[in-house]
């Protein structure tokens, strides 16, 4: 039974960890750029799109269809970082047990 109330606590401060992780994560913000930098957008740690920068040469007559598939790409380049980010937070939360295929546990 010594073993069990252990495994409990373990158990609580792991899931504690893993709020934790989901808070920073929420908190969290990346950008992804494109264009050599001439377009760049923000997201939030919720996916929400907070920002999109734009160079001005980008704005000239016949450059709309240049400038959305820029932006595609820059969201695009938020969305990997994010992801990754939003990853390794959670992957370091869980610990060892990242992976394990337990219940509730991410699977990295």
């Amino acid at each position: 039974m010594k073993d069990l109330g252990s495994l409990m606590k373990q158990a609580q401060a792991m899931q504690q960890k893993l709020a934790d992780a989901q808070a920073k994560i929420a908190e969290l913000s990346v950008e992804g750029t494109s264009g050599g930098g001439m377009v760049k957008v923000t997201l939030k740690g919720t996916g929400e799109l907070a920002r999109v920068d734009l160079d001005e040469s980008l704005m000239a007559p016949g450059e709309g269809e240049v400038l959305a598939d820029l932006v595609v790409a820059a969201h695009a380049d938020a969305k990997r970082k994010l992801d990754a980010a939003q990853a390794d937070m959670m992957r370091e939360a869980a610990g060892p047990l990242a992976g394990m295929g337990l219940p509730g546990m991410p699977k990295f």
